[in-house]
C-alpha cells in the first residue's frame, strides 16, 4: 500500500485537490482575500481553495501535531524593505491565519483532521486514509519507469 511518502508532493496535492473541491466551499470573502501580508492581490488560480486544503492537510499529516502558528510560519514569504530603493533587506511576513483556520475547520467538518487540546491539529484516520488511498492512486498513474524494476 502506498503511502503519502512514495509519490511527489506535487502530484499527491494536486490529486487531493481534485478530492476535495466538492468536499470544502470556498468562502464569498476568499476571492478578496490576500494570502498574506506579503502579497499585493488575492490568488488567481479557480481551483485555489482546493489546492490550499489539499497543501494543508499533507502538511498536518507529515507535520502534526501542528498549529495555525507554524502553519502561517510555512506559507509566509519575504517582505521587502523599501520598495523605492531597496535599501532595507526583506523581512519575513507570515501567511493569513484566516485563511489558513478556516480550510482546517472544513476539514474538522469534513472529519479529515482533528483537534488536539493543547497541541494543535493532526490528522484522523479517516484523513490518513484519504492520503493513503490518494497517494495510491497518484502512484499508478505516475509513468516511471524506474518503479517497474521493483515490481
Amino acid at each position: 500500500m502506498a503511502t503519502m511518502y512514495d509519490v511527489p508532493a506535487d502530484a499527491l496535492i494536486e490529486a487531493l485537490a481534485e478530492e476535495l473541491e466538492d468536499r470544502l466551499d470556498e468562502p464569498e470573502w476568499a476571492q478578496f482575500a490576500t494570502t498574506g501580508a506579503d502579497r499585493e492581490l488575492p490568488p488567481e488560480q479557480d481551483d485555489f481553495w482546493a489546492v490550499r486544503a489539499a497543501s494543508l492537510l499533507r502538511k498536518v499529516a507529515d507535520n502534526s501535531p501542528v498549529g495555525v502558528e507554524r502553519l502561517a510560519t510555512e506559507y509566509g514569504g519575504s517582505k521587502g524593505g523599501s520598495n523605492r530603493y531597496r535599501v532595507a533587506p526583506d523581512r519575513r511576513a507570515d501567511g493569513s491565519r484566516n485563511v489558513i483556520r478556516t480550510i482546517l475547520q472544513q476539514l474538522e467538518e469534513e472529519d479529515l483532521v482533528e483537534t488536539a487540546e493543547g497541541e494543535g491539529r493532526r490528522v484522523t484516520a479517516e484523513g490518513q486514509s484519504l492520503l493513503d488511498d490518494t497517494a495510491g492512486d497518484v502512484l499508478e498513474e505516475l509513468d516511471r519507469p524506474e518503479l517497474e524494476r521493483y515490481a
